[in-house]
């Protein structure tokens, strides 16, 4: 146990660690690669941990970090580590399942950045607007009203509301 967290305790987060990291990649090389940094800060920093704040929390800002960290180096591997692994194939999913989850996809890419991040954190991934907050390292309030457009950005897109590129509006 090292940082008020056990192995167990990692191994547990460390699937939705591998997701998020794969939403803000879309490469399974460097998610995987990302989510190595991650543990790598995690474990090397575990000292300086508050032992009162959720550990998953703590995680998705260390990963969070890695990535600006390395889109701020420009920092992009491709690798082909998928096409040698020799893993057994899964079933394959319906025509139908397939066609929907890629038109979901595509829905949440036209969205910026950021908002993609805020969606996952919260939708996808379970972590209250205090703990997306902290992950993003902004207020809570710049969580709300930032899920609030981003939520209403997606239902536009979803619904054929809206064109690929927002416009830009007038300040007065």
């Amino acid at each position: 146990m090292t940082g008020g967290f056990t192995d167990d305790d990692l191994r547990e987060v460390l699937p939705r660690l591998r997701r998020f990291a794969l939403s803000l990649t879309h490469d399974v090389a460097n998610a995987d690669d990302l989510v190595q940094s991650c543990m790598e800060r995690a474990l090397s920093r575990a000292g300086g941990r508050r032992a009162d704040g959720d550990l998953r929390a703590w995680l998705f800002s260390i990963l969070y970090r890695c990535f600006l960290d390395s889109q701020r180096r420009g920092k992009r591997y491709a690798r082909i580590l998928d096409f040698f692994s020799g893993a057994p194939e899964p079933v394959a999913p319906s025509a139908e399942d397939v066609a929907l989850a890629r038109a979901a996809l595509g829905d949440l890419a036209r969205l910026s950045t950021d908002q993609q991040s805020l969606l996952l954190l919260v939708s996808v991934e379970g972590l209250g607007y205090q703990e997306a907050a902290d992950v993003l390292d902004i207020p809570i309030g710049t969580v709300m009203s930032r899920l609030s457009r981003a939520r209403k950005a997606l239902r536009d897109i979803t619904e054929g509301h809206v064109a690929a590129k927002p416009a830009l509006r007038l300040m007065k």
